[in-house]
């Protein structure tokens, strides 16, 4: 982990997930460059293992198996992760562009996306196949298509390696489940020409067993929604196509200025590219001096060298090492059912027990990242101030609500303050937002703040906007003006100024888009990133309180709930990738269109910190009134009950349950004293409610019906 108390000065910014830089940030959160920030850049939160592959499309792995998580990886390393597709590499700028947000600034930056299998030049290729590469699309569909039933029908493009793994595995799978299927390989040359003459036998003899019927010399002429055509007029039925045939390079590469080769990136046996603050790595680079073919093994074996580099440039150093290629290297073929062919030195072994050595191979380099090195916190000193062990408690403090003050404390703190005097301000009890009166025109006003859970500023930015705004649309207010307090951790003014652009580009978008503005605030440095916002918003009526909810209303809300669960065990390094991206993206979604929508409620909240039992409470409290809530029927974020079955919890949690005793227990009630960040607006709404929870849905939010409220004032009822 990052050194405390010392500057940030340099960036590094990871363009893609595949093997080198996975590999990298294991080695990296081992022994971090102190001053250095990296960011890695990646579609989605997992990158697949490609030696991995044919054993999962035949079935001998699961899903989950194929894929290096990439969130828990960045957690280990101390990166911030950023999942988004690159369109652009500016040089001049020295910025990444990323659909959907602010440019990313780097000092340093390194490439390894890997390639595609796409067939532009082939007519029909893009809207009826699925190219082997990238691996995860591809994956998803196979899946799909594999567990249907009825006959099958599958045609592989390229009867290279790659495309004879796909087709044995194919096959397999497909015998397996007690399909009638048929296997085609389709190669436009002479099949298997990079295996030495008896390994190539072997997987022939092996496409033969499996019942896969190979097509050689055959050029395609059209994929078409039921199959191939070929020159000849040969018509191949077929209900799933893929490409395997060669490797092509990512399309925006040709964008950025950099030399290229063929559109990959030509690399130094430093792995610099002709730019030299950019590096290049796995498949998307061409050594220039000792070209390679492209293989997983080789992006492996670069990862100590760009590791090095990477450090060396980041610290002024010109010392760099040299990447010397194996001119042979061990191939291991999979041959569809758990047989295996090794072909290195002249010499071509196949059966069991080279499947044996190459399940052994792969996962002991996927165990490299699913269980990573424990990193101990500092001991305390010897000698220190009594109580300071139950003050840190048995886990790090968690971030967002998870770090506010509990209920108990808050209260009696807020006890002590007097009552507003000026006619036109007044403190609604329990609810977040004051009401002020300006010239006749009722404005609410709040504040919020949160401490960084995450490593990316502009999520947490966006976080925080969404998660202040909050208390505005309880409230049925329009957001009128905002300012911002920052607190960056200490960094050199290039970093800071980086920094600040997200951070403020990523509220402004928010606000506006609600019709709001950020008209100023106040910056800093310390020891961590925190995120302030103080907001006003205004009523065109009377606000919405916690105070006018009625038996016999009807309990709605509008997101999912676990956001507590999951950053704690995400802290922990036991949340998956899948599960924290899901959440960010609750996070991240604004509630206006909500807020409009539930004008007419009674009485609503926006749930966080206390978790949803809790501003129940609070709607009961001010009410008068009791609630049934059926644990049932609340929505939950994908993974947030397995974690909370495994004991894993917000260090705010204790003090929620605290506030209602003699609940029941489990993993679901836990979870309704979660705390939540940006959490969804709790509503109170009388009346037939099939209409609202119909807007609600058509707006894009998974609002549902949790509860009503009851006559048993104070009582709630958890069912």
């Amino acid at each position: 982990m990052r050194a405390p108390n010392l500057p940030l000065t340099r960036d590094l910014v990871l363009i893609g997930g595949g093997h080198s830089h996975a590999l990298l940030l294991r080695m990296w959160g081992m022994d971090p460059l102190p001053g250095a920030r990296v960011t890695l850049i990646n579609p989605g939160p997992t990158a697949p293992y490609s030696g991995m592959l044919p054993g999962f499309v035949a079935g001998h792995y699961g899903r989950d198996d194929l894929d290096i998580d990439l969130v828990k990886l960045a957690r280990f390393a101390g990166a911030r992760v950023v999942l988004g597709a690159v369109t652009d590499l500016d040089r001049a700028a020295r910025q990444v562009h990323v659909a959907g947000r602010a440019p990313i600034g780097f000092d340093v930056a390194s490439v390894n996306i890997g390639i595609t299998s796409a067939m532009p030049d082939v007519p029909g290729f893009a809207e009826h196949a699925f190219p082997a590469k990238p691996l995860g699309p591809f994956a998803t569909a196979w899946e799909a298509y594999r567990d249907k039933e009825g006959p099958a029908a599958v045609a592989v493009i390229g009867g290279g390696v790659a495309g004879a793994e796909l087709a044995c595995a194919m096959a397999f799978a497909l015998g397996q489940r007690g399909r009638a299927a048929q296997v085609h390989l389709i190669e436009r040359g002479t099949a298997l020409t990079a295996l030495r003459p008896t390994a190539a036998s072997k997987a022939r003899a092996a496409l033969a067993s499996q019942g896969v019927t190979l097509h050689e010399g055959a050029d395609i002429t059209e994929v078409t929604a039921t199959g191939l055509r070929l020159t000849d007029g040969t018509e191949i039925t077929a209900g799933f196509i893929t490409g395997a045939a060669g490797a092509r390079a990512q399309g925006w590469l040709q964008q950025t200025g950099l030399d290229l080769h063929d559109g990959f990136i030509k690399v130094a046996p430093s792995l610099q590219s002709s730019d030299p603050a950019i590096f290049a790595a796995g498949d998307c680079a061409h050594l220039t001096q000792t070209p390679r073919p492209k293989a997983g093994v080789f992006a492996v074996r670069e990862a100590p060298v760009l590791l090095d580099n990477l450090r060396a440039t980041l610290e002024g150093r010109g010392d760099l090492r040299r990447y010397r290629p194996q001119r042979d290297y061990l191939k291991l073929i999979s041959l569809g059912r758990k047989s295996a062919l090794a072909d290195k030195g002249g010499l071509a072994l196949s059966g069991p027990l080279m499947w044996r050595w190459k399940d052994h191979i792969d996962r002991k380099f996927m165990r490299k990242f699913d269980e990573l090195p424990k990193m101990t916190a500092p001991a305390l000193p010897r000698h220190h101030a009594d109580g300071m062990e139950e003050a840190l408690g048995t886990k790090p403090m968690c971030g967002g609500c998870g770090a506010k003050v509990g209920r108990d404390a808050l209260a009696s703190a807020l006890s002590t303050l007097p009552a507003p005097i000026r006619p036109d301000v007044t403190a609604l009890p329990g609810d977040d937002a004051a009401l002020l009166l300006t010239g006749g025109q009722r404005q609410v006003m709040t504040v919020d703040h949160l401490r960084a859970f995450i490593e990316d500023p502009e999520v947490m930015a966006r976080i925080t906007c969404v998660h202040a705004l909050g208390d505005i649309w309880a409230m049925g207010a329009a957001p009128q003006a905002a300012v911002a307090s920052l607190t960056l951790p200490r960094m050199s003014e290039p970093l800071a100024e980086r920094t600040l652009t997200e951070c403020l580009g990523a509220i402004t978008g928010i606000l506006r888009a609600e019709g709001a503005e950020l008209v100023g605030g106040h910056s800093a440095m310390g020891d961590e990133l925190s995120i302030g916002l103080t907001i006003t918003g205004l009523c065109d009526a009377a606000p919405i309180t916690l105070a006018g909810a009625r038996p016999g209303d009807t309990l709605i809300l509008t997101k999912p709930i676990g956001t507590g669960v999951i950053m704690a065990a995400e802290m922990a390094g036991a949340a998956k990738g899948a599960w924290v991206a899901a959440a960010l993206a609750h996070m991240t979604k604004p509630q206006g269109k909500a807020a409009e929508i539930l004008r007419g409620a009674s009485a609503m909240t926006d749930v966080t910190g206390f978790g949803l039992a809790g501003h129940l409470q609070n709607i009961c409290s001010a009410s008068g009134v009791g609630a049934r809530l059926h644990m049932d029927k609340v929505p939950l974020l994908p993974g947030a009950e397995e974690l909370s079955a495994a004991g894993h919890a917000s260090t705010l949690y204790p003090k929620n349950r605290a506030a209602l005793p003699f609940q029941p227990m489990g993993p679901r009630p836990d979870l309704m004293f979660d705390p939540q960040t940006a959490g969804g607006l709790l509503a109170a709404v009388s009346g037939d409610v099939t209409q609202c929870l119909q807007q609600l849905r058509a707006a894009g939010f998974p609002a549902v019906e949790i509860g009503e409220i009851t006559d048993r004032s104070g009582q709630i009822e958890m069912v």
